[in-house]
């Protein structure tokens, strides 16, 4: 939602994050997701869209104005991943020093 899809697009001289990476969109987690939330807020309006596997499987849903913005994704990886477990706390510590104003919980589920 936020930039071009990588099963379409992939562009060498994509921008860089403040870690140094490439952005490269959602499109990548949702593809290595059972499933995936992803909600928008903005000042003009709020809206959500489900993934499953990578693929849409709603249409962008409008969402209740709640005064925030800001975007919020839950997600499942998909089992393979998900049963290698997840290097969770040197990433997330990585990820916080990088971007200050980002704020991350992470469930872990059985």
């Amino acid at each position: 939602m936020a930039s071009k899809d990588l099963r379409f697009f992939d562009a060498p001289d994509t921008e860089l994050l403040p870690d140094g990476h490439p952005r490269r969109g959602m499109s990548v987690v949702a593809a290595l997701s059972e499933w995936l939330i992803h909600t928008n807020r903005r000042l003009d309006g709020a809206w959500t869209q489900r993934y499953e596997h990578g693929v849409p499987v709603t249409g962008l849903e409008p969402v209740e104005p709640d005064g925030t913005t800001g975007t919020l994704v839950h997600f499942r990886p998909d089992e393979p991943l998900s049963a290698t477990g997840v290097p969770v706390e040197g990433r997330l510590r990585r990820c916080a020093m990088a971007w200050p104003d980002l704020s991350m919980r992470v469930v872990l589920c059985p």
